[in-house]
């Protein structure tokens, strides 16, 4: 058996990585490390928890304490580090834990890291799972390259861009065997509706607005959550030690876009709204997000050429299946949207 320790392992993209592991292999343990912050949802993996390759573990990256004694008596041959204050919203509004998590947390994971391989001589390998957003903003043309320069424009890009520093220099510095990935935007199951997709999902399903920042034009890409898993499950075994992979999914669209993809595709599964109108008519745009980068847009080929990944999912398939798993889990939905997303999104969108 190989032992994984995951941070962050209740959050949308931990929680889908550690389901794909025990779903789809025989030869993982996992140690899941979560601080069930508000995005941490104990649901997303409730059916793995009398499974004896699975152990919970409730705390925060930043406990130095709890790190090196799960790291000794565990002794695992991964960790893969997903803990991450991850809404840039969030960040404008309140940087400071993006900065306590996102940097110092993966500080003190990277040094007790370092303690535990040179106490017990260990192979063991760190996974860094960053964001396309530390590269900034792209015009209408190019995209990311693992060799593009870092240029961090809202809170949570720089926060994440300061951890990725930390790993590339505790690779150089004292040969630690890490990796970095940077991904375009995952969607999917189990994402908390703080996000675009579940956000708009949800609203349509009750007629509420459907708030869209700006005009709407600003482009992304998408990449569908089991290939990005898959992606770095590859990675995690086969990368060369101190290697960074780009992992998006070439599937660009403008968030307005989107939004109309989505109402859409509700119109023909639910028919239109009670009122008789197309939920498209609900789109409400509102005041544009501070900093807003205009573009991102990955470059995979490296880890094609190199590990032989392709995205499985295209983005009208992609979508599709993230609106039955939302429309199949509406409890989950509910469930998540508790008092305190309530008062956030007042603040967010009135």
């Amino acid at each position: 058996m190989k032992t994984v320790l995951v941070t962050g392992g209740l959050g949308f993209i931990g929680s889908n990585f550690i389901r794909l592991l025990l779903n789809d292999f025989s030869d993982y343990h996992i140690i899941n490390l979560d601080a069930v912050t508000y995005a941490g949802n104990p649901e997303n993996l409730k059916e793995f928890t009398a499974d004896s390759r699975y152990l919970f573990a409730h705390g925060d990256i930043g406990d130095r304490e709890l790190v090196d004694k799960l790291l000794q008596t565990e002794k695992p041959d991964f960790i893969v580090n997903f803990a991450a204050e991850s809404h840039v919203d969030r960040s404008i509004t309140g940087p400071a834990a993006f900065i306590e998590t996102n940097i110092v947390g993966t500080f003190t994971m990277l040094e007790a890291f370092r303690n535990y391989c040179g106490e017990n001589d260990s192979k063991c390998r760190f996974l860094q799972v960053s964001t396309d957003e530390v590269y900034g903003s792209l015009g209408a043309e190019g995209y990311f390259l693992e060799t593009t320069p870092y240029s961090p424009n809202s809170p949570y890009a720089a926060s994440k861009a300061s951890a990725d520093h930390l790993v590339r220099a505790y690779h150089h510095t004292y040969k630690l065997d890490t990796l970095i990935t940077n991904c375009s935007n995952n969607y999917g199951p189990l994402q908390f509706p703080e996000k675009l997709i579940p956000l708009m999902i949800s609203n349509a399903l009750e007629g509420l607005a459907l708030p869209v920042y700006g005009d709407g034009k600003n482009v992304r890409d998408w990449l569908y959550v089991e290939d990005h898993c898959r992606a770095l499950e590859l990675v995690m075994n086969q990368a060369q030690s101190g290697v960074t992979y780009n992992i998006g999914g070439r599937n660009e669209l403008e968030n307005i876009e989107l939004v109309k993809l989505l109402c859409n595709s509700l119109d023909r599964r639910l028919g239109l709204l009670p009122d008789g109108r197309a939920r498209t008519e609900l789109i409400k745009f509102v005041g544009d997000r501070k900093g807003h980068d205009q573009r991102y847009a990955i470059d995979a080929d490296k880890i094609r050429k190199d590990l032989g990944w392709e995205p499985q999912t295209n983005l009208a398939q992609g979508m599709e299946m993230t609106i039955d798993w939302y429309l199949d889990n509406q409890e989950w939905l509910n469930q998540v949207r508790d008092g305190s997303y309530q008062k956030y999104y007042q603040e967010m969108y009135g």
